[in-house]
């Protein structure tokens, strides 16, 4: 057993952003609370601390974050509702300014093109990922610079290999491929995003790829997948419009020396011929939602069907809770709301009548049993505002399914191409023109819906909601709703597509194997309000498949975390009722998050059962905040209990405390 005076030990299996903010929430609050505790961290990661792999610097200039400059900060500020302290620092524009100012050190690997792209940023513009890197890098540094002096922190380029786990008695032995062994009184797993072994889908399209000399690339961490095989000219079928297919347009495009200019208010694309022609389809046929750029001008935003008295029913309810009977249609009130909500308070010569009374109107329909689906909806907001202003959710959530015109050209394939460029102008019109700041209302209200779903206890829900509504179809859709690309990738998606090197599938799109022909086929179709549909189709020699690997701790390319599951130390998320048994293939872990079957290791991150994430838009008591402060007093009263030889006490510092932190969310904040 451990002596009080001994030097406690953590080892954190990864030194990503996850475990940057982490680590800041461990060093804060044992400098607040305990800075006579010697204690001693090693992170272990092959890629440098702070960016971890996927914002290392070593990848591709042209790849950008999709978060606003002004939106990214690993420090926490006056907003935090949390048990540890407030330790304020520099958010990513802020070491921005203080960089170009020279306040501000470069580090050593600065070239050029960041110093340009550091004088030329604004809040409002998107970084690349070097910069990003540049700023985690400088974060690591400052949290080091903060440590009381009793904490020693080193990093090993490296990977855990193996964790013995701790006992009753003993730390737990940490192997590293090298062969090093650490010894640590608590262990954490902070490694980021996984690959997963293929599903049948995509190992079944590999199989028939090899038999006919194909190309195929299967779900993967696009920066990180070798497209020299990919030909210049050749027809390539891309499954999926989110951010991954974005990341693979840039590589196979600008990345192969193509280059855009200026034509008049758009952009031109001048190929290098090294492009092949990209063929995009999905289920809705459209990228995601371009990111919003305008500004609330109107009233703050406030739950109205997801606040406190949700969360009061959702107590009273004694059955399960169903995530698309119950909640869906209140989050799609939620966000038809926050859209009117500024569309009324920020421009009241395009509506009849006041906010108030409109509200009044609008909640009562959306209660009703069809709720936005219903003619009373539709026949309420014809009554109150002008047409191009008006919110049809149908229209949002499927844009080529049964709204729009399909254009006039006799080609079928062209109406489809017409169709799709036009969705793409409207949508960036309405994300990023303050004119249109009704929809950055709507994104507000959708980001705090989505977290206060968040919160309703892990155990009220249906097996099926809680394994497939939420992990699956609802965050695909907030995904779309929330996490697009920036602006200007849209801007670009449009040249490339008038250039030929871009052609659409549509929605709906369906992938067939010709063995006959030995290639890959797909087609798609968009379907305008009068029921015309238009079709687009391709044969193809490659197909990739542009999304993320699913998440799947048991099947994960990390053979660390599978070895953590198959010890019996951690499991997958498995839930099951009468009506339905699934698996999420996350990791379980408390909410504080240790793992339950072995209260010394603890583990964040998104391939965990609980959402914590990484990075924050500063001034909204962010949820990542919270989350690592809760692990991180959970960590240090692991350490004080290992010490003083309470054993599996759960009292003390932290230990699953979070006072107020949630609910401070459903308050209204001023954004």
């Amino acid at each position: 057993m451990a002596s009080d005076d001994r030097c406690a030990r953590v080892v954190v299996a990864g030194a990503g952003p996850a475990a940057l903010m982490l680590l800041e929430r461990i060093t804060a609050n044992h400098a607040a609370e305990s800075p006579g505790r010697r204690l001693r961290i090693d992170l272990v990661d092959p890629h440098e601390p702070g960016g971890g792999r996927i914002w290392r610097r070593d990848q591709s200039p042209l790849l950008k974050l999709n978060t606003l400059v002004g939106d990214n900060t690993i420090f926490t500020d006056d907003s935090c509702v949390i048990g540890g302290p407030i330790a304020p620092g520099l958010a990513l524009v802020d070491w921005l300014g203080e960089i170009v100012a020279g306040r501000v050190d470069r580090p050593d690997w600065w070239d050029d093109a960041l110093e340009s792209e550091a004088r030329g940023v604004t809040q409002d513009s998107f970084p690349t990922r070097r910069l990003n890197n540049a700023y985690l890098s400088w974060a690591y540094g400052e949290v080091l610079r903060r440590a009381a002096p009793t904490v020693s922190i080193a990093w090993h380029r490296d990977r855990v290999a193996q964790v013995d786990a701790p006992s009753s008695e003993e730390p737990a032995a940490v192997i590293l491929q090298s062969g090093e062994r650490l010894e640590a009184d608590v262990v954490v797993y902070a490694i980021g995003h996984n690959g997963s072994a293929p599903s049948p889908e995509s190992a079944g399209l590999a199989e028939f790829a090899a038999t006919h000399g194909l190309g195929y690339l299967g779900p993967a961490f696009t920066a990180e997948a070798d497209l020299g095989w990919v030909r210049p000219g050749q027809d390539v079928i891309v499954r999926g419009m989110g951010l991954a297919a974005v990341d693979l347009v840039v590589l196979l495009t600008e990345g192969r020396g193509g280059r855009y200019v200026a034509d008049g208010d758009r952009l031109r694309y001048l190929p290098s011929g090294e492009e092949p022609v990209l063929h995009l389809g999905s289920r809705r046929g459209v990228p995601y939602r371009s990111k919003i750029t305008s500004r609330l001008a109107g009233d703050p935003t406030a739950l109205e069907f997801l606040g406190d008295a949700f969360h009061e029913r959702i107590a009273r309810t004694e059955r399960p809770i169903d995530f698309d009977r119950d909640v869906w249609p209140l989050f799609v009130a939620e966000i038809i709301a926050g859209h009117f909500r500024e569309l009324f308070t920020a421009h009241p010569e395009r509506v009849r009548g006041s906010w108030t009374d409109f509200l009044a109107l609008l909640r009562g329909v959306l209660e009703a049993p069809d709720g936005f689906r219903s003619d009373a909806y539709r026949d309420l907001v014809a009554a109150h505002v002008a047409s191009p202003d008006r919110f049809d959710f149908a229209a949002f959530d499927r844009p080529l399914e049964g709204t729009g015109a399909t254009g006039s050209a006799a080609d079928d394939d062209e109406a489809l191409q017409s169709r799709v460029r036009d969705h793409i102008r409207v949508d960036l019109d309405l994300r990023t023109k303050q004119h249109n700041s009704q929809t950055q209302g709507m994104f507000f209200a959708a980001l705090f819906g989505f977290l206060s779903i968040n919160e309703v206890p892990k155990d009220r829900w249906t097996a099926r909601s809680r394994t497939l509504a939420i992990p699956r179809a609802f965050k695909a859709f907030f995904s779309y709703l929330a996490s697009g690309p920036p602006g200007h990738r849209l801007e670009e998606l449009l040249a490339l597509s008038e250039a030929g090197v871009v052609r659409f599938l549509g929605g709906r799109i369906r992938l067939e194997t010709d063995h006959e022909r030995g290639a890959f086929t797909a087609s798609g179709e968009a379907v305008d309000a009068s029921g015309r549909t238009v079709r687009a189709s391709v044969v193809a020699s490659a197909l990739i498949d542009a999304w993320l690997p699913e998440p799947s701790a048991a099947a994960s390319d990390n053979p660390l975390l599978r070895g953590v599951i198959e010890s019996g130390r951690a499991r997958e998320l498995t839930v099951s009722d009468d009506e339905h048994t699934g698996t999420t293939g996350e990791l379980v872990v408390n909410d504080d998050g240790s793992l339950p079957e072995s209260p010394r290791e603890f583990a964040v991150g998104p391939f965990t059962s609980v959402l914590g994430g990484a990075f924050s838009r500063p001034g909204v008591n962010g949820l990542p905040f919270r989350h690592h402060d809760r692990v991180a007093r959970a960590i240090l009263t692991a350490l004080g209990e290992w010490a003083s030889g309470s054993g599996s006490s759960r009292s003390g510092l932290g230990r699953g405390t979070d006072p107020a932190g949630a609910r401070a969310l459903r308050h209204t904040i001023d954004a």
